[in-house]
């Protein structure tokens, strides 16, 4: 087999462009499908060497179950093939999907704020409660921030399926232990894992992008729980349910994602009902100041008086700007 480079055709259809990870024994490319004229994505195992049955097992499983998923946040399946009989190369090409994972947010020092993680929650939520309610149910079991794709659709979309478990045919079989430290519970690496232990991968992953840390780097408190809350600015509703999510005992986590999802909804509005209400009323002015925007213009009409009875009188002050606005003196 030729060294693969850019430019390589494979089985006649996909032209490599650009290699995107490699690591013993795998490969993964980016590439042209030629009978489509779409990106698609290829990873590439070969059998020998690091790679040993239990990885070429997941490669195969990973490849049969993405042919069976039908969810517009899971890359949808291309192809599988033996790239050379001699080096026994392996092939699965998925569809492409444009933009960069969390972890590459990270890395950027990318800032997530509190309504950003609350829409990943409930996008990836949405995600688990189709592969655990498939029959038999689907586990990931390998969520964190490096198998997050935010595509240029703004969406969340969860890739790489080697180390996904039929959970009905791993009953009573032994089956490959695999997950990532820091984000899979422990009773995945006790080969016991069950569709909580994909909440604790998803809750952990929140929790990297709140702190800006590994949660293996996170202190733990006496019960063996991420200690996060003081690295991160999260409000305390949603601070209790990654606390839930992440609880070492699996009894006391949510018993299935679209559990999860509602003690979430149930906690956002919990938390709304007893916020302070807001008022557009300057502090000290006995009249609602008066806001018009336009373009390129703001006018804002501020009472005349500090104290006492509203004036009849109120001068408007209009500042324009052809970058936007600004306003001098403005407690709002």
């Amino acid at each position: 087999m030729h060294v693969l480079r850019p430019g390589l055709v494979l089985k006649d259809r996909y032209v490599l462009t650009g290699q995107l990870g490699r690591n013993a024994g795998r490969q993964t490319w980016q590439a042209t499908d030629r009978q489509t004229d779409q990106p698609a994505i290829v990873k590439l195992l070969t059998f020998g060497g690091d790679v040993e049955w239990d990885d070429l097992k997941l490669f195969e499983r990973e490849a049969q179950v993405l042919q069976q998923l039908n969810h517009p946040r899971i890359p949808q399946y291309l192809d599988y093939f033996a790239l050379d009989d001699r080096t026994l190369w392996f092939g699965l090409v998925q569809a492409y999907i444009p933009g960069e994972t969390l972890k590459q947010g990270l890395d950027r020092g990318v800032k997530w704020l509190v309504a950003d993680l609350v829409q990943f929650a409930k996008e990836v939520l949405d995600i688990l409660i189709y592969l655990h309610e498939l029959q038999p149910p689907l586990l990931h079991r390998d969520i964190k921030p490096s198998n997050l794709i935010l595509g240029t659709d703004r969406c969340l979309h969860l890739v790489d399926f080697g180390s996904v478990q039929d959970k009905a045919a791993a009953e009573g079989k032994t089956f490959t232990v695999t997950g990532t430290y820091g984000y899979a519970p422990i009773e995945q690496f006790g080969g016991r894992a069950v569709p909580a232990s994909d909440l604790y991968g998803l809750g952990a992953t929140l929790i990297h992008l709140a702190t800006g840390q590994s949660p293996a780097d996170l202190p733990q408190d006496e019960r063996g729980r991420i200690a996060f809350r003081e690295a991160a600015s999260l409000p305390n509703h949603l601070a209790t349910w990654l606390e839930v999510m992440t609880d070492p005992l699996v009894k006391k986590r949510y018993p299935s994602a679209r559990a999860a999802l509602a003690a979430l909804a149930d906690l956002i509005e919990a938390a709304r009902a007893v916020q302070p209400r807001k008022t557009s009323v300057l502090p000290g002015f006995a009249t609602r100041v008066q806001v018009t925007a336009a373009a390129d213009v703001l006018a804002i009409e501020v009472p005349a008086k500090l104290r006492g009875p509203a004036s009849n009188s109120t001068p408007t002050w209009p500042w324009a700007s052809p970058a936007g606005f600004w306003c001098w003196g403005c407690w709002l």
